[in-house]
């Protein structure tokens, strides 16, 4: 019954003095643009537990009842703002500004210990939390949260969220998926809304939210997902979340109990260096050039995103930058014309160590025609490029880089 997951191991000057005497008036200037405003700093850690025993042996998916009053105390210790899902989807939306160091706290599947051992302590810290049911655990035993218990979270700080159905295994729906693309759609449709329909029925909540079981998600999930009404998915990626996360793959660090260094990861909020901090010298002649995540740098998340700043480029010709990524090769990296960033959001989880990223571009010059050396009086295609000069690429030139993925984060379990 317990989920099957891939985890984490690993800006108003004061006026200046008038003039003494009045000056000629200067020649127009145009208007500098003001900067960007600065993106939002705020990062939260999402942690996401399964079940809890102060008695029962601790594995992956269960840890000890006094470990997890451990883990608040730190999380308190530390001074990070633990924040409700609402809080949250309003954050993510531009509606709400959050402290720059949050946690949200996220439990799976049902299990009974939720209520007897977790619940209690998170009321007496008074922190929100969020429960990812599925369908058919609920009322599920001896070990599985009844109705009852759910409702009582609910009234007590608790926010409901979906985990499908019967809690399908990667496996599972990688067989589903090979099948017919009809048949698949209809597993996906079961598994994805009726646990929504469900849980809205009998709790009486909006269920906007939903964690894919075991963490494996698709393609073919997201239209789904927002056909059924579900504003925002989340895996089990570890990675701090930010504000431009994408909506449909939102890591969580997965707590597990026998390896402490995942919280650690998890709150952990030294700053990352942002591509202001990390530079590296581009090809001989060229101006440093700021990247993000840094050379050399470590990250704890498979799903960064990698940049580089070309705003100090001379005469950057705004359509040849190209980003290439191990084992992506060239990848659909966005450039920003306005802020000469090159960016690239991975997709698709970085499987090795290291990864060693290339970007390249061109620049334009000015070519300068040689005078004529005798007159002539036929408008030769000589003459008609004896004009100031015409733009002109250079060679591309490149900027080469790598940085590693914690080893803990790297970290997956045998499927």
């Amino acid at each position: 019954m317990t989920c099957l997951v891939a985890l984490a191991l690993a800006a108003a000057q004061p006026a200046p003095p008038p003039a003494p005497e009045p000056a000629p008036a200067p020649a127009a200037a145009e208007a500098t643009p003001a900067p960007p405003a600065d993106p939002d700093p705020s990062r939260v850690a999402i942690l996401g537990y399964h079940d809890f025993s102060e008695s029962e042996p601790e594995t992956e998916m269960r840890i000890r009842t006094s470990k997890f009053r451990q883990q608040l105390e730190t999380i308190r210790d530390l001074g990070l703002t633990v924040i409700s899902m609402d809080q949250f989807i309003r954050w993510k939306s531009g509606a709400l500004s959050l402290p720059d160091q949050c946690a949200m706290i996220t439990i799976d599947d049902g299990w009974k210990a939720t209520y007897t051992d977790a619940f209690p302590i998170l009321r007496e810290f008074g922190h929100p939390f969020t429960l990812f049911l599925y369908k058919n655990y609920i009322e599920g035993g001896n070990k599985a949260l009844t109705n009852q218990m759910i409702r009582d979270m609910l009234a007590h700080g608790a926010t409901l969220g979906s985990h499908s159905v019967s809690h399908p295994y990667p496996a599972d729906i990688k067989q589903q998926r090979s099948g017919h693309f009809d048949a698949f759609s209809r597993f996906l449709r079961t598994e994805m809304g009726e646990s929504k329909r469900f849980l809205e029925m009998t709790f009486g909540r909006r269920v906007p939210i939903y964690a894919y079981p075991g963490g494996y998600f698709t393609d073919d999930m997201f239209p789904v997902a927002a056909e059924i009404g579900y504003s925002h998915l989340f895996t089990v990626e570890p990675g701090k979340v930010t504000r431009d996360t994408p909506d449909r793959m939102i890591p969580r660090y997965m707590i597990l109990g026998t390896h402490d260094r995942i919280f650690e990861l998890a709150t952990d909020f030294r700053t990352t260096p942002t591509p202001a901090a990390g530079s590296v010298a581009g090809p001989a002649g060229q101006p440093e050039h700021a990247v993000n995540p840094p050379p050399g740098g470590i990250v704890d998340n498979r799903l960064p995103l990698i940049e580089a700043d070309l705003s100090k480029v001379p005469a950057l010709d705004p359509a040849s930058p190209v980003m290439k990524v191990g084992g992506f090769g060239t990848v659909p990296a966005t450039f920003n014309p306005a802020t000469g960033h090159l960016a690239w959001q991975v997709d698709r989880p970085l499987r090795q160590r290291f990864c060693h990223v290339a970007v390249s571009w061109r620049t334009t010059t000015r070519e300068k025609t040689p005078a004529a050396s005798t007159p002539t009086t036929t408008t030769s295609t000589a003459a008609k490029a004896n004009t100031p000069g015409r733009p002109a690429s250079t060679s591309p030139q490149t900027l080469r880089w790598s940085f590693e993925i914690d080893p803990s984060a790297a970290y997956l379990p045998d499927e």
